[in-house]
């Protein structure tokens, strides 16, 4: 379960890692030649995207040119979680493995089973010889009966013991059992509900994006819109983004879905064992001290097949487990580590930083542009006294001047400070409310302002693109260099794999007295049985012989 929420964690990453962005660093013109985001072209040498295919595994970069296979070449290989993982591995002649966590290494697997295997081999060697020990006493039951004769009074008593302290540890382990799957379910969900709203704050920023760039389509400030080939490239930046959005929040609800029907099935199946186990440890204690042999029999044969079973479960806990701690230290190191060479790059293709960089950079560039545009127009149009045969540019505009709009980003894209007299995105909108005037039919201004209704309708569809920009820029950097995803794992790691790793010991744990403890009470039942079957032999048929060993036990 554990190994699927993590998968469930890389799908929903490794879809929103593959969202297209614009890696051109050509700076746009100021007012009229603006440009919004670029998509990415042959031509763009600096910055095609480049495939490699490495050692088996496809990754995808940012390339700098023809010296990107080597950069990725020379970038050193960082081992994640070496030291948990440094187990004997089987397929190697069960040398240690040394290739630290990846899930796409068969060795790795290999090495990790291989710390189940004695809970596998009990399993199979309590199935065989205790399966042989039934059918030879069942021969011998049915072809040499004889009368027995004879007890020992300390073999009676100590069997006894055995068999009410084996009976209590399987209850103890049965509890164990059954509490730690309750709270590895509880944890199980809180993380899968987690990574579920992590996908899903992803995907509505995505649309919120998609949004503000739709918008942008449609600005028209006064007769000036966007140039035609930047409507082009937003819209096939708009196809991409709201697929990978679509894509994201389709998948992420079927694997949760998925998911939740697991977890939910492994509680159902290991409260089911762990109450079967509780009644078979209950009634093999009852039915051997009050002498149902048969019963007993019956319950022995049925305690064989699940001893058997539950050792397989314990190997499997124990697997789990490990593959928990060890996912849990691995996303630790790579969020300590984030730009080293990694076995998280098979299905985490995080771009570097310089290309992050230039995604904040044309995201800056594209509000600075949409806000000269809109005080190119406030400068020279609204707030400019034009004499009427200047029209449609002379509306009657009259009044206080309206004040610009604040540009948070130098010519250099450098953070700006606002002087006095402009007006920053967040109330810009209701600053410039207070200077529209009312049209005629004809569109002039009958009263005093300086905006008519639809400028003013136009500029405010310019600020929102322009505030979503300005406040979602960050968010699409930390979508590229994989912010999001360290950050992600740094609550995974810090508030959820203690628990998960935790109680799926736990789990195992109970197994592991449940395993035992019945086990030990089936051989005890037996024992028990035979010796008050002697008991109540000796004690019918020799009522005057001397206590102690009276030959054959």
């Amino acid at each position: 379960m554990s190994l699927q929420l993590f998968s469930l964690v890389i799908t929903s990453f490794l879809l929103v890692s593959n969202i297209p962005f614009s890696s051109s660093s050509q700076h746009s013109s100021p007012f009229p030649t603006y440009q919004t985001l670029h998509t990415p072209s042959a031509e763009l040498k600096s910055g095609r995207v480049v495939e490699l295919v490495n050692r088996g595994r496809r990754e995808r970069f940012l390339g700098g040119g023809d010296d990107s296979e080597e950069q990725l070449n020379s970038t050193p290989l960082l081992v994640l979680a070496a030291k948990t993982t440094y187990r004997k591995d089987p397929l190697n002649h069960f040398h240690k493995y040394t290739g630290g966590w990846n899930i796409s290494n068969p060795h790795y697997w290999a090495s990790v089973a291989y710390t189940a295997v004695p809970f596998f081999f009990i399993g199979a060697i309590w199935f065989v010889v205790f399966g042989i020990s039934l059918t030879l006493i069942c021969l011998c039951f049915c072809c040499c009966r004889k009368e027995p004769y004879g007890y020992s009074r300390i073999a009676y008593a100590l069997s006894l013991i055995l068999l009410t302290l084996f009976t209590i540890a399987a209850i103890v382990g049965c509890v164990v059992l059954y509490t730690g799957q309750g709270k590895y379910h509880s944890s199980s969900m809180s993380t899968l509900e987690y990574v579920v709203e992590q996908a899903d704050t992803t995907s509505e920023n995505l649309r919120n994006v998609s949004q503000y760039l739709s918008a942008a389509k449609q600005i028209n400030v006064d007769q000036v819109f966007l140039p035609s080939n930047v409507q082009s490239d937003i819209d096939l930046i708009l196809n991409k983004i709201n697929s990978s959005a679509n894509i994201l929040s389709s998948q992420t609800q079927d694997n949760s879905h998925k998911i939740k029907n697991v977890i939910e099935s492994v509680r159902l199946a290991l409260i089911v064992l762990s109450a079967v186990m509780l009644l078979l440890t209950f009634l093999g204690f009852v039915f051997s001290i009050f002498g149902m042999q048969f019963l007993v029999y019956l319950l022995v044969i049925a305690g064989w097949i699940l001893v058997t079973a539950t050792f397989i479960l314990c190997g499997i806990f124990l697997l789990l487990h490990n593959v928990t701690g060890d996912t849990c230290v691995a996303m630790s190191q790579w969020v300590e580590n984030p730009t080293a060479h990694t076995a998280l790059d098979d299905i985490l293709p995080c771009v570097d930083n310089a290309t992050a960089q230039e995604t904040l950079t044309k995201s800056k560039e594209v509000t600075s542009q949409l806000i000269n545009l809109m005080n190119t127009v406030i400068t020279n149009i609204s707030n400019n006294n034009l004499p009427p045969n200047v029209a449609p540019f002379y509306y009657n505009q009259s009044g206080p001047p309206v004040p610009n709009l604040c540009n948070p980003f130098n010519p250099d894209l450098t953070d700006r400070a606002c002087t006095p007299g402009e007006v920053d995105l967040s109330s810009v909108t209701q600053v410039w409310s207070g200077y529209v005037c009312e049209t005629s039919g004809n569109g002039v201004c009958v009263t005093k302002g300086r905006l008519t209704r639809d400028m003013y309708s136009q500029m405010s569809a310019g600020v929102n693109v322009s505030y979503g920009l300005y406040k979602y820029g960050p968010f699409l950097v930390n979508l590229e260099d994989c912010t999001f995803v360290r950050e992600t794992f740094t609550d995974i790691n810090g508030r959820y794999c203690p628990g998960l790793r935790k109680y799926s010991q736990w789990i195992y744990i109970g197994l592991v007295m449940v395993a035992t403890a019945v086990m030990l009470s089936l051989l005890f039942w037996v024992i028990y049985g035979r010796e008050r079957r002697h008991r109540v032999y000796t004690k019918e048929h020799m009522p005057h012989h001397p206590a102690g060993f009276q030959g054959d036990k």
